[in-house]
């Protein structure tokens, strides 16, 4: 069997390309003619080689890296590259080692009659099902360059967001670390020497001090079996969330954290309303979309509801009464997509509802960011007093006596 690529015309008029397997070229011809497809160009492509793949991938690669790779991708593109010339010179300018060897790669693929987006599948850890079904649509519908755009703007967004909640958690996670230090150096270091002067002073304690001392015992002398315990804990949690009714049960309980919960579930939301926007407009099919879109969401309960969604579909229900049956979704989208799909510009609509819900999610961190400073730093101070108190309490008592 050989690997023929083509160019042929489907029913409707459009350009389709592809590659197909068959044992000589008027077979292929024959099939694609079965198919209803007019073939403008077939030849047999030349064999890739699949044992460098693993290899040419592997390596270190950033979303703002393959974030700058899709922009290119789409600028040079649209600047009436051809796609070939356009991996060539993102190969050249890449200042990763892993995308310039994938962007050779590619090329050498492209020029062998294969379409970029099945050059780019062949690296499913970088470029996911989202990204290759969303370019292939582009190349079918002839409009590569703008759903290129689309991507990129899609994958800036998310560096952008990414970054903010990184920087936004900085002054936090610094606060938090240094008040787990405090608390291990008072229990593990300074109580235990306290505790000996304690006990020479032949005094009764406080209940404070009692309290204190009796939970600084118990944490030095079971500290291993604390730390299994723990360590157990984090292997069963990894192993029940490697299942995906675990997965599942784990992210539909992030969606009801209190306060969080309504900031996660609006950027999951946000995420899947603009991975289906940027699908539609590329020409993908709705049903595909949505399996693709809740993927593409990150969290299980949404993805699990994107799938009821396209199954009512496919049954013949409209797309916002779906939406609303599945329960997982906030009515501003469903109404969006309802006017969406009354107008016909149902993408537009889908970015706009993931425009108005990033910034929601922008000011609730923000927000959330500002509240969680103070309550380190008070629970901090509430527990240091509650030590220092514990401490001089005694001392005091022993002065008492003395005079």
């Amino acid at each position: 069997m050989s690997t023929y690529a083509y160019t042929a015309l489907e029913p409707s008029g459009r350009k389709r390309t592809g590659v197909i397997e068959a044992a000589d070229r008027q077979e292929a011809i024959s099939a694609l003619s079965a198919e209803g497809r007019f073939v403008v160009d077939i030849h047999e492509r030349k064999a890739a080689s699949r044992a460098v793949l693993p290899s040419i991938a592997r390596g270190r690669v950033s979303r703002s890296d393959l974030a700058l790779f899709t922009r290119r991708l789409a600028d040079l593109s649209g600047a009436g590259l051809p796609l070939d010339r356009a991996l060539k010179v993102i190969a050249e300018q890449s200042e990763t080692p892993v995308l310039t060897r994938i962007s050779e790669s590619a090329l050498e693929d492209v020029r062998s009659g294969l379409p970029v987006s099945q050059a780019l599948a062949k690296h499913p850890r970088l470029f996911p099902p989202v990204f290759t079904e969303t370019l292939r649509a582009g190349e079918a519908s002839g409009q590569f360059s703008q759903v290129a755009t689309k991507l990129a703007e899609f994958q800036e967004r998310e560096v952008a967001r990414r970054s903010q909640i990184v920087s936004a958690m900085i002054y936090p996670a610094v606060l938090t670390v240094a008040a787990v230090l405090v608390v291990l150096f008072l229990v593990f270091y300074v109580l235990p020497k306290l505790t000996i002067v304690f006990r020479d002073l032949g005094t009764s304690l406080p209940g404070a001090t009692k309290l204190l001392l009796g939970t600084t015992t118990f944490l030095t002398e079971n500290a291993l079996l604390i730390f299994g315990v723990i360590v157990g804990a984090a292997l069963l949690y990894r192993g029940w969330v490697a299942t995906d009714a675990g997965a599942t049960q784990r992210d539909a309980l992030l969606l009801k954290v209190p306060s969080a919960g309504r900031l996660i579930s609006k950027a999951v939301v946000s995420r899947f309303a603009r991975v289906l926007s940027t699908l539609l407009f590329g020409g993908v099919p709705i049903l595909e979309s949505l399996r693709l879109s809740g993927m593409a969401s990150g969290n299980r309960a949404v993805k699990k509801a994107a799938d009821q969604v396209a199954d009512d579909v496919r049954e013949g229900s409209p797309v916002h009464q779906a939406m609303a049956d599945a329960g997982a979704f906030p009515p501003v989208l469903t109404h969006m997509v309802a006017i969406g799909e009354e107008t016909g510009d149902l993408p537009t609509m889908l970015g706009r509802v993931a425009d108005s819900l990033d910034f929601e999610v922008d000011t609730g961190m923000r927000r959330l960011t500002a509240m969680f400073e103070p309550i380190i730093v008070v629970l901090m101070g509430i527990f240091v007093g509650f030590v220092v108190l514990s401490v001089l309490l005694p001392i005091f008592e022993a002065q008492r006596l003395v005079k």
